[in-house]
């Protein structure tokens, strides 16, 4: 069977396990990433200059903010995964369509076909204004 693209079925199906390596591979680097991170967070108490604390803290938030995004990422890893596993990975969240292979390869998680997200950072663009 053939979808849209001329791709079989099979094919994008052997391609998007191939996809499934690499988020799994991305996820395991994050969570190595994260427990190194965590361990090298240094215990503040003992700095008593003023000018020392403050630099550890603008490194600690600074630290935690990249955190943030790298768990944003994780879960939208999970996210991908899960829709792998129940087979609705691949589908535009918007229009209902088939994504592109290239740009699932390219963006591993992203939930919108290229159309859909232009459409979106368009209306985003017009509303910041």
């Amino acid at each position: 069977m053939k979808n849209k693209k001329g791709k079989n079925t099979t094919e994008r199906q052997t391609e998007i396990q191939q996809i499934k390596k690499t988020l799994l591979q991305q996820r395991s680097a994050l969570l190595t990433d994260a427990d190194v991170s965590k361990a090298k967070i240094p215990e503040n108490n003992n700095l008593t200059e003023l000018g020392d604390q403050a630099s550890a803290e603008i490194d600690l938030n600074f630290s935690l903010r990249l955190k943030g995004r790298e768990r944003q990422l994780l879960k939208k890893i999970d996210t991908a995964l899960e829709k792998i596993e129940n087979g609705t990975y691949g589908i535009c969240e918007a229009c209902g369509k088939e994504i592109d292979i290239k740009r699932l390869q390219a963006r591993p998680v992203t939930t919108m076909c290229i159309e859909c997200k232009t459409e979106q950072e368009e209306e985003e663009k017009l509303r910041e204004r």
